[in-house]
């Protein structure tokens, strides 16, 4: 099944158990309301499908995995409400794969900025390949990795999350994201890696989904309030987003991008 939008699609297949989520954005896997919208609504019917019994997630391409919110949706908010509604977006994706009762596993085949950092720390099993360096740049927008935050800190700890946040300007290394925890493996090819991402999938079909949903429930306890909080984080976000300096400071990386691509 494949949910088109704009030039960006969600696509969901399942085969022998294993449903694979996949998405694509033309800029750099980016992420628009639409396919955070799509994201959250595929990894629900993922979690309330008997036929799935494991979930890939993973992005189209070779470079970049998830390059976080997008910079033209980011310049058009204009209130308050349009700014939570944004990224509440990346709230419910979040809290979707916290609460689908399936392993999820992530295929992060290139790098990640900002919210898509977040989708990665939410995954229960990362399997990266080298190069897959991680950056959270909202400081540097003039907002903060607010949403983020929580699933961030839980993956990695204060200490990683602060570092994260505080350099916004820094890309860590993939061999940085295992030693925090980001990446359960990280893989040298390719090849390599789609060999593991199979492996793992295909012995985790025939495993107990009922012990399985026993022990998600386990490694998320203790989030039960973030249906709240992430919304609350996403106000924040809202509202520093409206600020003249988040507006000129989004134009400009904006504008960068389009240079280095030409």
């Amino acid at each position: 099944m494949i949910h088109r939008v704009q030039e960006g699609h969600v696509k969901t297949e399942t085969h022998k158990g294993i449903t694979t989520i996949e998405f694509f954005h033309p800029q750099s896997n980016s992420l628009p309301a639409k396919i955070l919208e799509e994201l959250t609504h595929a990894i629900h019917i993922a979690g309330n499908n008997d036929e799935c019994k494991v979930v890939v997630l993973q992005s189209e391409g070779d470079k970049i995995f998830c390059s976080g919110a997008s910079f033209d949706e980011l310049l058009a908010i204009t209130t308050e409400a349009e700014g939570l509604k944004f990224f509440s977006g990346f709230a419910n994706v979040i809290n979707a794969m916290r609460k689908c009762p399936k392993f999820i596993i992530g295929r992060i085949q290139g790098k990640s900025v900002g919210g898509g950092v977040g989708i990665v720390a939410a995954c229960d099993y990362a399997i990266a390949l080298e190069g897959a360096d991680i950056k959270l740049s909202e400081l540097a927008l003039g907002i903060g990795p607010f949403v983020v935050g929580p699933v961030i800190e839980r993956r990695a700890g204060m200490s990683a999350f602060m570092q994260l946040s505080i350099d916004a300007a820094s890309w860590r290394s993939c061999d940085w994201a295992k030693r925090k925890g980001f990446y359960a493996e990280v893989h040298p090819n390719a090849e390599s890696m789609e060999e593991s991402v199979e492996r793992l999938s295909s012995t985790l079909v025939v495993r107990s989904p009922q012990s399985m949903a026993e022990l998600k429930k386990v490694f998320w306890k203790g989030t039960e309030n973030w249906d709240e909080l992430l919304k609350e984080r996403a106000a924040i976000s809202g509202r520093l987003v409206l600020s003249k300096f988040a507006k000129e400071y989004i134009q400009q990386f904006k504008e960068k991008i389009a240079t280095q691509s030409k």
